[in-house]
């Protein structure tokens, strides 16, 4: 007997009522560091907004270390820093996320990342997760000597 691979399907419009009660848009409250407000705006390939995605993301404390056990410095983690941060965006895609700057973390090699938060776009119509990184302007040293980034071609860096 075999069986036929079904077709690939997207996560459907009715995903994003399942977080509602999952949301976390602050971790800067009781954090050490410098308090940072994010806010974005989602848009499909054609441009047009999205008013359903959801945006999560997953960053060090202030001195660089991960609240995970995957991280072998995580028992020196900000007590009560949680590190994750998921939002929905409003009807024109728009969101805003309170943190505080992550410190730098060891990269490939052991060599220093820039500061950075890892963030992750869920949404209709995407068949895999889009991730990537989220760098600060005010940190052009450390953006300059970031291993990760310096894969990424001149024209798709940031400024």
């Amino acid at each position: 007997m075999s069986l036929e691979q079904t077709a690939s399907q997207t996560v459907g419009p009715y995903f994003y009522i399942g977080f509602g009660n999952h949301v976390i848009t602050d971790i800067a409250d009781g954090a050490q560091g410098e308090r940072v407000v994010i806010r974005g705006q989602v848009f499909d390939g054609a441009g047009a907004v999205v008013p359903d995605a959801v945006i999560e993301t997953w960053q060090a404390d202030a001195n660089g270390r991960y609240p995970h056990p995957e991280d072998p410095r995580a028992a020196q983690a900000q007590p009560g820093f949680r590190g994750f941060m998921r939002a929905l965006v409003d009807d024109q895609g728009r969101f805003t996320l309170t943190t505080i700057k992550p410190g730098r973390v060891p990269g490939p090699g052991g060599q220093a990342q820039a500061p950075h938060l890892l963030v992750n776009v869920l949404m209709r119509g995407l068949l895999k997760q889009a991730p990537t990184r989220l760098y600060f302007a005010d940190e052009a040293a450390a953006n300059a000597e970031d291993p990760v980034l310096a894969l990424v071609p001149a024209r798709a860096a940031p400024p």
